[in-house]
């Protein structure tokens, strides 16, 4: 599947807005990781916009996510190691590749981002910087539903907090019309 037919299934799947952003930042935080192992970055970021693409459909009953994604992906025959990405994303089954800790990682990182982006007097990435996203990350109350211990599993791709931080925040940067920010 190329990047812009996943694209257009996501928008056709996914009719909330933030929902989009969200999946596109997840992809472009997934694509930089890949930049930086030396990794497939289309095949990663493939990874990141298709991580949610049942989110809507599952919204009601939380356990079916991805699982209905999983039997989505493999009728269109995308690879087992990005359905089990996907899966991984959502604590369906354990993280066991770089790539499923990096979307794994990702994931919440994008909302804590999007948090400081919005926070921040600039109100936009460009605005940004790892010290910025390390004080904002400390502090327990701030963008809350970015569970902190998630994006702390970072150190299972090998990266300190602030390095994952770091190329994360690069490829939201990159993509920052895209996101509004």
């Amino acid at each position: 599947m190329t990047r812009d037919e996943a694209l257009e299934w996501v928008r056709a799947e996914i009719k909330t807005k933030n929902l989009v952003k969200h999946i596109l930042a997840v992809e472009a935080g997934c694509r930089e990781l890949a930049k930086h192992f030396g990794e497939d970055s289309d095949y990663w970021g493939l990874a990141g916009l298709l991580h949610d693409i049942d989110y809507e459909k599952t919204l009601k009953s939380p356990a079916l996510h991805t699982k209905m994604a999983a039997g989505w992906l493999r009728d269109k025959g995308i690879d087992e190691d990005i359905i089990y990405a996907v899966m991984a994303h959502a604590e369906q089954v354990e993280p066991r590749s770089k790539l499923d800790w990096a979307l794994y990682c990702v994931d919440p990182t994008t909302g804590l981002i999007v948090a400081a982006a919005l926070m921040h007097p600039t109100k936009s990435l460009a605005g940004l910087d790892t010290e910025f996203l390390l004080k904002r990350y400390k502090e327990k109350r701030f963008a809350a539903g970015a569970r902190r211990e998630t994006i702390a599993a970072c150190s299972n791709l090998g990266l300190s907090l602030e390095d994952f931080l770091e190329i994360v925040l690069k490829g939201m940067q990159s993509i920052s019309d895209e996101l509004g920010l």
